[in-house]
């Protein structure tokens, strides 16, 4: 785990004392970069943590006494092209936390308890201080999520990558109780649509945001954005919005149907993945108002507001389908636990399944 990878091999005479460091590969660094991040590591466990850093598999324990029976749920992601920002800033210690946030509310949706993540990370050049700063973010959006990092892999990619890139992924595993498991096949006409608000861009989009507001709109990334209260780096670093806790906490007090994670692709799309069909979910504009980052993308980049949906979350990270009595009682869990929600639409009975959304945003 986290020991840094080996990507060639290759026959050299002794004349030729070839080395692993002058081809690119600093096994040193990788120790250096392995003795930095355990602290982060230490921070993200669980009690069902076998042994420590260095083994060759984590090993995680499953209590079988919690479970009667217990179905295992997986979700592999990436960070995609936000990465560029954080390599263009140096800095490195936020899309730890997007990498989880993508894993572990995909595996929320089913009602499944995040149990432990293990990242990959793919570098031109091991950089210690770089890598643990990777995994520092890694850690805490682990520890947000309730899950252990259980370990990983550093590869050095000398020759393939350039010394400065590097790219990052993870994959999860969570378990649900067969019985709780939350899907489409729960979901009934009149059910109640409910969002939660997101905390920006997320990690979805961009490719399409950095080609408007850098390449386009020719915005520095250090520069202030009176919309924002802030620089544009430090809008589009952002940290997405990590839900499984809230989910988890919701679906214990509620009835809950089912959860759709709002990624690529956007919100319709993504809820209408949890829907059976014959059903429809009404989504309806104008109860929320997307954050400033949405509409100045669509104004400097003159993007339509059909291609803005589907790129975007435009506000909404997570939706809930609860069962129409537990409205009031689900907004006031989630409420307590801080994050913005609302009820967004219904879900009814249609002869074009899917979801829609109708009206207009206020002041978009």
């Amino acid at each position: 785990m986290w020991m840094p990878g080996i990507v060639e091999h290759r026959d050299v005479t002794d004349s030729a004392k070839a080395t692993y460091a002058a081809a690119g590969v600093s096994i040193d660094a990788g120790d250096e970069a392995v003795e930095k991040l355990k602290p982060w590591a230490a921070k993200a466990q669980r009690p069902e943590v076998l042994g420590g850093i260095g083994g060759f598999a984590g090993l995680f324990q499953l209590r079988l006494d919690r479970w009667k029976e217990p179905v295992l749920a997986s979700s592999t992601d990436g960070v995609g092209t936000k990465i560029a920002v954080a390599q263009a800033l140096d800095k490195h210690d936020t899309v730890g936390i997007d990498l989880v946030a993508m894993v572990v509310d995909d595996l929320v949706v089913c009602g499944a308890e995040p149990l432990f993540l293990q990242d990959y990370i793919a570098i031109g050049r091991v950089v210690p201080d770089k890598v643990a700063a990777l995994v520092k973010g890694i850690s805490e959006g682990c520890v947000l999520a309730g899950c252990a990092l259980l370990g990983g892999e550093t590869a050095e990619h000398p020759g393939l990558m350039g010394e400065n890139d590097y790219d990052i992924s993870g994959t999860g595993v969570g378990v649900v109780e067969a019985s709780a498991m939350l899907g489409p096949d729960r979901v009934r006409a009149g059910d109640v649509v409910i969002a939660m608000g997101s905390s920006g861009l997320h990690s979805n989009g961009y490719s399409l945001a950095r080609h408007v507001l850098l390449d386009i709109a020719r915005m520095p990334l250090e520069g202030h954005v009176e919309e924002f209260g802030r620089t544009l780096g430090e809008e589009m670093l952002e940290p997405t919005r990590i839900y499984a806790k809230d989910c988890l906490a919701l679906a214990a007090e509620t009835e809950v149907r089912t959860f759709a994670h709002v990624t690529g692709g956007g919100l319709a799309a993504n809820l209408a993945r949890v829907l059976p069909e014959g059903l429809r979910a009404d989504l309806n504009r104008g109860t929320w108002t997307p954050a400033p980052v949405f509409a100045l993308i669509a104004q400097r980049g003159r993007v339509e507001r059909e291609e803005m949906e589907k790129t975007f979350n435009m506000g909404v990270g997570m939706v809930a389908v609860v069962a129409p009595e537990d409205v009031d009682r689900a907004l006031a869990v989630l409420t307590a636990r801080h994050v913005p929600a609302w009820v967004l639409g219904e879900v009814v009975r249609s002869e074009e399944p899917g979801a829609a959304l109708v009206g207009e945003h206020p002041r978009f």
